[in-house]
Parts: C-alpha cells; sequence; structure tokens
C-alpha cells in the first residue's frame, strides 16, 4: 500500500505534458493557416506584376500610353477632309487660293507690331494723305464744299497701295457723298464726324469690291472748306 501511494504522485507528474498536447497542436495549425495565406497572398500579388513596378511608375506609364499610346505619335485622322457647303469654297491649284470663279481670293493683310517698348505693344499707324482735295456743289444750294482727305489704316502697306491703285475710283464714290449732303446738313454740330464715316464707309466697300479687303479705319479732314 505504502509503495502504491509513493507511486502515485509520479503518475500525475508524468501525466501534465499529456495535457499540454492539445493545445501545442492547436497553436501549430493556427501558425500553418496564416503562413499558407501569407503564401497564397504574395503570390497573387507577385502575379499580378504588383512587386514588378512601383505604384508611381505604374501611373505615369498608365498617364503616358493615355496621353499619347506612349509612341509620341499623334492619332491619325481618317483621310478625309470636312466638306464645304458648295458656296464661296476657295480652291488652290498650287498658285495661291482661288475663288468659284477662278479669280485670285484677296487675303487680308497681315497686321504688323511696331517695335515695343517694354511690355507696351502698339499697333503701326499707316497714314495716306490724297494729293488733290475734292470739290462738291452742296445739294439744293449755290454753296460749294472742298475738303482734303487723309486715310489711316493699322493694317501694313498693301491697304494704302490699293488706295493708290484705285484712287480715281475712291474720289468718285467720294463725290457722290458730298453731293448728297445738303445746307441744313451743314448746321448739324457733328456734320464734318458724319461726313467723315459716309466717307470711310465708301471707301472700304470699293476696296472690297476691287480687292477683297477694305482696312481703312478712319477718315480725317486735313482741309475742309464751304462757301
Amino acid at each position: 500500500m505504502a509503495d502504491e501511494a509513493a507511486a502515485a504522485p509520479e503518475e500525475q507528474v508524468e501525466g501534465e505534458p499529456k495535457k499540454k498536447g492539445p493545445l501545442v497542436k492547436i497553436i501549430l495549425i493556427v501558425v500553418g493557416v496564416l503562413l499558407l495565406i501569407g503564401i497564397s497572398v504574395g503570390g497573387t500579388l507577385f502575379a499580378t506584376g504588383f512587386f514588378s513596378k512601383k505604384p508611381k511608375e505604374a501611373v505615369d506609364a498608365q498617364l503616358d500610353k493615355l496621353e499619347g499610346h506612349g509612341d509620341g505619335h499623334a492619332p491619325a485622322g481618317d483621310g478625309h477632309a470636312p466638306a464645304g457647303d458648295g458656296h464661296g469654297d476657295k480652291k488652290d491649284d498650287g498658285h495661291g487660293k482661288k475663288d468659284d470663279h477662278g479669280k485670285a481670293a484677296a487675303e487680308p493683310p497681315q497686321k504688323e507690331l511696331a517695335s515695343p517698348e517694354g511690355e507696351a505693344e502698339r499697333w503701326k499707324f499707316n497714314y495716306y494723305a490724297l494729293e488733290k482735295p475734292l470739290l462738291s456743289n452742296v445739294a439744293g444750294s449755290r454753296k460749294v464744299m472742298q475738303v482734303t482727305l487723309t486715310i489711316m489704316t493699322h493694317y501694313d502697306d498693301r491697304v494704302i497701295k490699293n488706295v493708290k491703285t484705285h484712287e480715281l475710283a475712291l474720289r468718285a464714290g467720294i463725290l457722290d457723298v458730298m453731293r448728297q449732303k445738303t445746307e441744313s446738313d451743314l448746321l448739324k454740330p457733328d456734320f464734318r464726324k458724319a461726313l467723315a464715316e459716309d466717307v470711310r464707309l465708301v471707301i472700304n466697300s470699293l476696296l472690297e469690291k476691287y480687292e477683297g479687303f477694305g482696312g481703312i479705319e478712319e477718315v480725317m479732314f486735313t482741309e475742309f472748306i464751304v462757301q
């Protein structure tokens, strides 16, 4: 009996490690599952190229692709030019643009800038004075009106050249305007201003008729006599 009583504690001591066995197995199983999950996630990221490019590089590459397909070439068109409406279309036969009637189509002169001082930029002023004065009767009166004109344009010398070329036609048109003025018109405070505007309009109309472009922006009287 004494031997059995002495042996009992030894059996309890030897049995304690057996109680810890299931806990260790659970820990090993959890560690194994986490390891499998980690390996699975890592394999998925590697397969998708997550580790091959940095995020910023991937974004830059995608932006380059969207902007120009990454090859530096603009998208090609379909090779068809927009169709015109058949009215006023300009044709080009290699010798300059022409209209539907085969005449050379006039192009507006290019504006020229004066030499800028600092940041200030002003348009160049071109003036031309008609050499001879214009003399006309006042409508319904014995009075006569004599004026000398100077024209101004912000465009280049081609406008002045057109005025010189067609000066005879321009003088005839200006005289027609002057002959329509009456004595009551002369009494108006803004008569000279209104006459200058009428003259400017007729000059531009004639230049557009003969050259396809007017360009006269102001008419000034350097001499104005009514007697």
